[in-house]
């Protein structure tokens, strides 16, 4: 078990970026969509259905907007059909940037995506260049006002498979496999703990540090690719101090 780590930060920062997003219901149907393009329309049996409609519950997306997008998603609804993609590159100062796409037209998008990239003073680079600097990871988090006994809730966690446990002073976050993520989630929900989010999510071996103009300038393209419609996910290996992140 480890104490307070910088991707922690960046997680978080993420989080908040998600939060204040026009497009999130859109985004929130494209995962949606894409579950059940590939699992069938079942949350029952499709596991990344499940947690795709859940993210969406939370943030108040209509029944009839996930019921349609499903519907599409299986064929038993006419709709726009909808591909994934993952763009690689580099913000300025070094810093690596992978991004999570679905577009309906895969042309348009990639124009986009370098064009930001250029604007921003940063490079789309060649599949596999930073992609080797993320590993696929499970993270979950708690608030420990759900957790009576933090050494049970621990060591339960670790039982089911969890890699890691990271306690703050208001949550714990759980890091996990790929693996082993559903089962570690089933772990907490049979305790009866309401977890604020569980996600898969791609986590940076290393980081680079950046702060004042620099921060500016990498923060600026990795939030105007998260502006991007097509853009589902950015992540990124900066870090930066958190009045440098609330900027």
């Amino acid at each position: 078990m480890s104490g307070h780590s910088k991707w922690h930060n960046i997680q978080r920062r993420k989080g908040k970026q998600d939060a204040v997003r026009g497009q999130l219901f859109t985004k929130l149907s494209r995962d949606i969509y894409l579950a059940a393009k590939e699992g069938g329309g079942n949350p029952e049996t499709n596991f990344r259905l499940k947690v795709a409609i859940e993210r969406a519950k939370q943030s108040n997306l209509p029944a009839d907007n996930i019921a349609r997008t499903i519907a599409k998603a299986t064929g038993t609804l006419e709709g726009v059909t909808y591909e994934e993609i993952q763009y690689e590159g580099y913000a300025p100062h070094g810093v690596a940037v992978l991004i999570d796409i679905v577009t309906d037209n895969r042309n348009r998008t990639a124009a986009d995506i370098r064009h930001i990239f250029k604007k921003r003073g940063g490079n789309l680079g060649e599949s596999g260049s930073v992609a080797w600097m993320f590993t696929r990871t499970g993270q979950i988090s708690c608030a420990k006002s759900q957790v009576t006994d933090a050494e049970e809730f621990m060591l339960a966690v670790i039982e089911a498979g969890a890699d890691d446990v990271e306690e703050s002073d208001d949550a714990f976050l759980i890091t996990t496999s790929v693996e082993s993520f559903r089962d570690v989630r089933g772990a907490i929900e049979s305790m009866g703990i309401d977890y604020e989010d569980a996600e898969l999510t791609y986590v940076p071996s290393t980081t680079v540090e950046v702060s004042g103009e620099a921060a500016d300038e990498v923060f600026g393209l990795i939030e105007a690719l998260e502006a991007h419609d097509d853009v589902q996910n950015v992540y990124h290996n900066a870090d930066a101090p958190d009045d440098e992140e609330e900027a």
